[in-house]
């Protein structure tokens, strides 16, 4: 298994667990936004699951290979619709913020198919 693939992974799965974190202790730079972009509260739970779960995948993927090219498919779905939601609430300044999440995800599916 190649170094860069092993490193870009696991910063991957380190980026998008930080982010799910931070959803889960509500730290005011990720809710407000949520908030702006009328994202219901009711989903802010799910959402972090979701990322926490692609976290996790992206580690399995290092031992089940199938597992991370699902888990980083999923992410990069998920971070895609973030770009869609903040374009959809007009807040282009704010584009490039799930784009920073989703570059190592895309890194480490690219890596690992050329692995």
């Amino acid at each position: 298994m190649p170094t860069a693939y092993v490193v870009v992974t696991v910063l991957a799965a380190a980026m998008t667990g930080f982010s799910a974190g931070s959803l889960f202790f509500r730290a005011k730079w990720v809710v407000q936004p949520l908030a702006d972009y009328s994202i219901p509260r009711s989903w802010w739970p799910w959402l972090g699951t979701a990322k926490a779960a692609g976290a996790a995948g992206l580690l399995v993927g290092l031992i089940l290979p199938v597992v991370g090219v699902m888990a980083g498919i999923g992410l990069v779905l998920y971070f895609a619709g973030a770009v869609v939601t903040v374009v959809r609430a007009r807040w282009y300044s704010h584009i490039p913020f799930p784009l920073l999440y989703a570059a190592p995800v895309v890194g480490a599916l690219v890596l690992g198919f050329t692995a």
